[in-house]
């Protein structure tokens, strides 16, 4: 039978279930990627399993998001990391070395295999025909551990793409036009593959774009085909032998259809403050603003930052527009440097910062009170700039250029009449500086078992994590509405980040960005059985961070009812003891007050021999249908607490 190539990577993966669309599989997992906002967990969970080794074929712990040292809390995380990787057998990529996505796709991603990351942008890599899945850290310390990735099995999506992209139009408005018409929730159960005869004009980094970005459509994954592209891109690496060619089969079919013209495609942008909220850049041209950020995981390639340069070069930003650039990694730094549009961009006016995530994680440049921000990143999410309120719109690095030469948001159509400047044409060099220096290889096993982790003060263990009560009597400690996401649960930034490795301290922050008075609410309703939240639809989207998780979970946290639940967010959940119920009348939602106390009985009984709860308000004594979507494995872990006392009990 005719296979896709999604279809062809789990089925050469599967190691439990059926690939029927929403049914629970298991896949084996080759690579895995942390990074240092969310891999303290990993390490600290991998201890509390007791591991000995890794035992996937590789993985990586990147140091990319937390790069400022403002104090010994950040250095001190990244001394632990590094002593985990070398205990646990792991790569480890030093702080500046570059940001995970990027670098790994440089130096590790090979056609054909599976990756399972703690960073929801892991997806990124199906860029060179991988299976990479965003998900939750315990996940991937499973995965570490030699345990099978489980999901449920996603429909396929098919997106043809026809034409050329046209000039001053890059893979950054592919993506949009992606989110223009499907939103932050179009890809919600979906694996997204790219096919058709425009790939050809797609180098494997402008699919790094596209395919990182399928994190904000809510995708489990976006996936392209490993073609002659894409070994050009690994022989520009050093590393051809790792090449594979995998295509889809001739007459292989997919779930659902869509297709794009690239030449019909305009330069677009998301307004704040979602990735969804995709209009035309003529729509919005004249907006004023007051710095430009040019970098991250969503445009990391070098033809990214060359052509800003390009654009830039034998001009100036305008004065009161700071233009911000983070390079994606050292290679690329090295390349910008060889190539002179590094000297183009500090001629031009634009600071040049660390090779990471920087800015799009919140860990310096915030925008300027009341200002708008132009980015290359690729999410605009309230409060994620590291300020509360904050003005953040997603463009492509011509767009940036543009608004960078005009200090407004300026269609790039428009700058050969109004400042004579052309679309430039790149030459782009076939070898990329291999950089490995800052890459420390994994030592042999009988020395690692001699590490011992290196914990700083800040450095605190997981908190215990009790079995779910049979009943459960508790206040809704908050109500929220749609497309909650997990920087509004619990932000990132310089402020909230440094405290990654302490559950206590960094639960003070959970839902700051929403109600300030939240946890210290929960804190009080701890000790009296908890509390539950209620949320809209979509809930948990954004960022795979589990602290989104373990932090409420701390706090008192024992249910979420929801609309409908992001995918990484409802299986962190699981993970951690706290059960999502969704709503069987949405209607439902409207009658629930925060403050209301909602009365679960027999919870135990119910989610284990069904799928449906009833759920009493003790204000208005009405009962409420709800359901969970949890799988007989998972039934277990939420009884139980959470992964981790399950799998004390199995060794008890």
């Amino acid at each position: 039978m005719a296979q896709n190539v999604a279809q062809k990577l789990i089925a050469g993966h599967l190691v439990d279930g059926q690939m029927e669309p929403g049914s629970e599989i298991g896949l084996r997992i080759d690579q895995t990627l942390t990074q240092d906002a969310t891999g303290t967990m990993v390490m600290l969970e991998l201890e509390a399993m007791e591991l000995d080794r890794a035992k996937t074929d590789v993985s990586v712990q990147y140091v990319d998001h937390n790069l400022l040292q403002a104090d010994e809390r950040n250095p001190d995380d990244h001394v632990f990391l590094q002593s985990a990787a070398r205990r646990f057998g792991l790569w480890f990529s030093k702080p500046g070395n570059g940001v995970s996505h990027p670098t790994h796709q440089q130096r590790f991603g090979k056609p054909g295999a599976t990756m399972a990351g703690s960073d929801s942008h892991t997806c990124a890599a199906g860029a060179i025909g991988m299976l990479a899945i965003g998900v939750g850290g315990l996940e991937v310390a499973m995965a570490i551990a030699g345990e099978p990735l489980y999901l449920r099995m996603p429909q396929i999506m098919g997106v043809r793409l026809t034409g050329e992209l046209p000039p001053w139009v890059s893979a950054k408005d592919v993506i949009l036009e992606m989110l223009r018409r499907h939103d932050v929730k179009g890809g919600v159960g979906k694996i997204i593959e790219y096919y058709g005869p425009g790939l050809a004009g797609l180098s494997a980094m402008d699919r790094h774009v596209i395919a990182n970005m399928g994190a904000e459509l809510g995708a489990t994954t976006s996936v392209f085909p490993s073609d002659d592209e894409v070994r050009a891109f690994l022989r520009a690496e050093d590393r051809e032998d790792d090449w594979t060619q995998i295509l889809a089969d001739d007459g292989a079919t997919y779930d659902l259809e869509d297709e794009i013209d690239l030449s019909t495609l305009e330069p677009l942008i998301a307004k704040p403050s979602s990735p969804g909220n995709v209009v035309l850049v003529s729509e919005v041209a004249g907006e004023p603003l007051s710095q430009v950020v040019i970098g991250s995981s969503a445009n990391p390639g070098l033809r990214d930052f060359a052509i800003v340069a390009e654009i830039m070069r034998d001009q100036q930003a305008v004065p009161d527009v700071s233009v911000d650039v983070n390079p994606t990694s050292r290679e690329i730094l090295e390349d910008l440097t060889k190539g002179g549009w590094l000297f183009d961009l500090i001629k031009a006016g634009a600071r040049i910062h660390q090779s990471g995530c920087m800015g799009c994680i919140g860990m310096g440049q915030a925008p300027a009170t009341g200002r708008n921000s132009l980015r290359t990143v690729p999410r605009n999410f309230p409060g994620r700039s590291g300020s509360k309120e904050d003005s953040v719109w997603l463009c492509s690095p011509e767009t940036a250029a543009a608004a960078a030469l005009t200090g407004k948001i300026t269609d790039p159509r428009r700058l050969p009449d109004e400042l004579g400047i052309d679309y430039p044409r790149l030459s782009l060099p076939t070898q990329a500086s291999v950089n490995t220096a800052m890459l420390v290889s994994p030592i042999p096993a009988d020395e690692a078992r001699k590490v011992e982790l290196v914990k700083g003060p800040n450095i605190s263990g997981l908190p215990e994590l009790d079995p779910l009560p049979d009943r459960i009597e508790v206040p809704v400690g908050l109500k929220v509405g749609d497309n909650i996401s997990t920087d509004e649960i619990l932000p990132a930034g310089a402020k909230v980040l440094p405290y990654r490795s302490n559950i206590e301290k960094i639960s003070q922050f959970t839902f700051g960005q929403v109600d300030e008075e939240y946890a210290e609410r929960a804190m009080s309703l701890r000790e009296g059985g908890g509390h539950v939240v209620v949320g809209g639809e979509n809930y948990g989207q954004g960022s795979s961070r589990e602290h989104a998780v373990i932090a409420p979970r701390y706090l008192g946290l024992r249910a979420v009812l929801a609309k409908s639940f992001a995918r990484i967010h409802w299986q962190n959940l699981a993970n951690f003891g706290i059960l999502a119920l969704e709503f069987a009348d949405a209607g439902d939602y409207d009658d629930i007050e925060q403050g209301d106390t909602l009365v679960l009985e027999d919870v135990r009984d119910a989610i284990g021999n069904g799928d449906t709860v009833e759920v009493r308000n003790d204000r208005t004594d009405r009962t409420y249908r709800l359901t969970h979507r949890l799988s007989p494995r998972q039934v277990r872990m939420v009884l139980a607490g959470g992964q981790i006392p399950l799998l004390r009990e199995g060794k008890d």
